[in-house]
């Protein structure tokens, strides 16, 4: 009796929740056997939850998969390169159920440690390494919403000289940099600013505020008129820069307006609240398979622009215009890129 009174509270769980109890595909862990709260889940993250920046938009993502999932997913802040691999093996040693990490840079340690937990299933977030049937990546398409927020620099700029700073080389960074200031630069040419160019360095770094402010005061000395930087908190040394010279920000996967709204103009908010609660529901239901990373973008509307006054709603008419082009499949990512 005891055990169909558990099958029986098994499946109520999972018709509440609309869907049906499934094993977690491909050496996932039994998500399916459980209900949502009795999974143990954790979150790994580069830096601190509040650099209203990557970090902050992850951690969001957590917090909303509390709210409506159910989840009780906890983190773990400001992890450093050399503790990587030991941070992944604590979780799994105590047996949990989806690993997740914030940035590319986990990317070779996950992979690395899942090989020895198969009864825990690594999700990268921004991953682009899938080499085991527990490693699960998901990827948002970055480009895609550099060319959002190319658009919009292209229409802000006053003079067509765009500056960008990333944090590493990685291919991700490198295409959504390569997209951006190739639409940014045709935009602000198609806007009779025959001069329009970019710039790009690259800060080696994900946490250094001084550097970033260094590096753009560097590149507005050199005659830059709007900077884009995706550096987690180098950018708000950079947007501390542009503040001081007088120069526009378009701000990136966070809402950054609010650091600064007479510099940061507009941002590409990256929502990855929608972003999180696809991927833990894909592990629930055990669709979010290994070998394979998860994409999602534009048309998943995970991509978000954020405006202040300063830009008219005739330059947001014609932003949206150009993503509703990206959406219908108008736009070839791929001709953009340097190393396709």
């Amino acid at each position: 009796m005891r055990k169909i009174f558990a099958v029986c509270a098994v499946a109520c769980v999972f018709l509440a929740l609309g869907c049906s109890p499934k094993k977690q595909a491909d050496g996932g862990g039994a998500a399916g056997a459980r209900g949502p709260q009795d999974l143990k889940i954790v979150l790994i993250l580069p830096g601190p939850v509040n650099d209203q920046s990557w970090n902050a938009i992850n951690y969001a993502g957590l917090e909303k998969c509390n709210a409506t999932l159910g989840t009780k997913m906890e983190y773990v802040e400001n992890v450093q390169a050399p503790d990587y691999e030991s941070t992944f093996r604590n979780y799994a040693e105590r047996g949990y159920d989806l690993i997740m990490a914030a940035g590319t840079q986990f990317d070779e340690a996950a992979n690395k440690v899942a090989a020895s937990y198969p009864n825990s299933v690594f999700c990268v977030v921004n991953g682009m390494v899938a080499q085991g049937n527990n490693v699960a990546p998901i990827f948002p398409r970055e480009y895609e919403a550099s060319y959002v927020a190319a658009l919009i620099a292209g229409e802000v700029s006053p003079g067509g000289q765009f500056a960008t700073i990333g944090g590493f080389p990685n291919n991700a960074m490198e295409k959504l940099l390569d997209v951006y200031e190739k639409v940014s630069v045709q935009t602000a040419k198609d806007r009779g600013i025959s001069g329009a160019r970019a710039v790009r360095a690259y800060a080696n770094s994900w946490d250094d505020v001084s550097l970033g402010k260094q590096m753009a005061e560097t590149m507005i000395g050199n005659g830059a008129d709007t900077l884009f930087v995706y550096a987690n908190q180098v950018g708000l040394g950079s947007i501390q820069a542009a503040r001081e010279k007088g120069v526009k920000f378009i701000g990136f996967s966070g809402d950054q307006t609010t650091i600064a709204p007479e510099t940061v103009v507009a941002s590409v908010l990256f929502d990855f609240e929608t972003f999180y609660v696809w991927a833990v529901e894909a592990f629930i239901n055990g669709s979010l398979k290994g070998n394979t990373v998860h994409e999602a973008g534009i048309k998943e509307n995970i991509f978000v622009p954020v405006y202040t006054p300063a830009v008219s709603q005739e330059i947001r008419d014609r932003v949206a215009a150009g993503v509703k082009k990206a959406v219908e499949g108008g736009v070839d990512f791929n001709s953009m890129f340097a190393n396709p």
